[in-house]
């Protein structure tokens, strides 16, 4: 496969091995070019994008965020972490109502608008007016993932209202049945039940259960009360791993084609951060080995086959209210669009393919994990922004799509999950070359 270098000050670095002295080098080089800058609201949470205010991008989702905190946690910067989780509970507080009417059965979860929503003012915590697909298990799977794990590590304190809270989303998972709720999941379109979002819940609803194991005060949770929600807890895991085990690791199986589908990238992320799966278990390199086969393409990874979301010439077919509106209800006009191979090719999962052969090499000492994961980290540097062109270099884009015949950075550019992706990548890769050299 082709590498694509798009910044030639970046080639040297890419075309020789890896280095521990290259990676602080290139760190440096990414510093000084703010490739690798973050700037929180004063809320703690973090936009999804630097880029056109017409893309929406300058609003907080839930899952961004979370993968920001996990990255800034994985790399030891706890107090970051924290401040995000701060921002998404106190944001969550507000939609507490809507959460507790959807558990009493008195608000109707098929309208997902009526669903705690995912995707929101982060200045002003305060709810976007306009239609969004807000049914997004995985969303919630992950902000109660990362919340109880960072607890459980003693990186972050909940006040008794806060954790009360925390104790309400298993209530919603078992209230929508969420391993056989139809959401529109990490790509927020066709309602599906899919495994990256049943996973997801299913991890958080894990960690939720190690926390509540834990020989520590849990405010406003009393000993008999853990109890119950640990049985409760117990329950909603069967379901979601008998799902699972169904459907694993196909992302959905359904007697409705549109809504079949086998190799979806979104699956990467049971791997990594979430670690339902062991990036040496034979499901987790079978999700992987379909990944690469069926999705990767010379600059960056498809999120499925098929994806019409910024297909080739979006520009052109699509005006600027409607390139990123909500098209969970109507994808079948967006697809029509689509050309076969022409699916746009996202910057965000390279760095966590170079982060699972990472984490292989770290058990198996196995040179070709390290090889692998150092060839990713390639590809990840390589999708920087070069220079000359109508958008910023040294930047960390979405993805890249054809653009009468040139594969360009679509208009979120920089996004800063791709930027936690690569930054948590850089990491992993000094881990591995410090284990290499001893």
């Amino acid at each position: 496969m082709t590498l694509v270098i798009h910044h030639p000050e970046l080639k040297p670095f890419i075309e020789q091995p890896w280095t521990l002295q290259s990676l602080d080098e290139l760190v440096q080089l990414l510093s000084d070019r703010g490739t690798l800058n973050f700037r929180p609201l004063e809320t703690g949470l973090f936009p999804a994008a630097d880029a056109d205010s017409y893309t929406g991008y300058h609003n907080v989702w839930v899952r961004d965020n979370i993968h920001l905190a996990h990255g800034f946690l994985a790399v030891g910067e706890k107090e970051t972490a924290a401040n995000v989780i701060h921002g998404l509970t106190k944001f969550f507080l507000t939609q507490q109502p809507k959460i507790d009417k959807i558990i009493s059965g008195d608000l109707d979860p098929s309208d997902h608008m009526n669903r705690p929503h995912i995707r929101f003012d982060g200045a002003s915590l305060s709810e976007c007016d306009e239609k969004w697909a807000h049914g997004q298990n995985d969303a919630l799977g992950y902000y109660l993932w990362l919340t109880s794990l960072m607890v459980t590590q003693h990186d972050l304190k909940l006040n008794a209202e806060e954790l009360q809270l925390l104790a309400r989303f298993p209530k919603y998972f078992h209230a929508i049945q969420y391993w056989q709720d139809k959401d529109s999941g990490h790509w927020e379109e066709l309602k599906k039940v899919e495994m990256s979002s049943v996973g997801t819940v299913v991890r958080g609803l894990q960690a939720w259960e190690t926390l509540l194991k834990v020989p520590q005060e849990l405010p406003g949770l009393t000993g008999g009360e853990r109890e119950t929600l640990l049985h409760e807890c117990d329950e909603l895991l069967s379901h979601g791993m008998q799902r699972l085990a169904k459907t694993l690791p196909w992302e959905c199986k359904s007697d409705n084609e549109k809504e079949q589908r086998q190799h979806d990238a979104a699956l990467l992320f049971l791997i990594a951060p979430l670690g339902l799966l062991d990036a040496n278990d034979a499901q987790a390199k079978t999700i992987l080995d379909g990944i690469l086969k069926h999705l990767a393409g010379d600059i960056g990874i498809r999120r499925y086959l098929g994806d019409s979301y910024w297909c080739a010439d979006y520009k052109l077919k699509f005006d600027e209210e409607s390139r990123t509106s909500d098209f969970s209800d109507d994808i079948g006009k967006r697809d029509a669009l689509l050309n076969e191979g022409q699916e746009a090719q996202w910057c965000i999962f390279d760095p966590i393919v170079s982060v699972i052969y990472g984490q292989r090499y770290l058990q198996t000492s196995s040179e070709a994990d390290l090889t692998t994961q150092m060839y990713h980290l390639d590809r990840s540097v390589a999708q920087i922004t070069g220079p000359d062109r109508d958008w910023p270099e040294f930047r960390c884009p979405e993805s890249y799509y054809l653009a009468q015949g040139e594969w360009i950075p679509n208009d979120v550019n920089p996004l800063l999950w791709t930027q936690a992706n690569l930054k948590w990548a850089i990491h992993q890769a000094k881990l591995s070359l410090e284990k290499f050299s001893q």
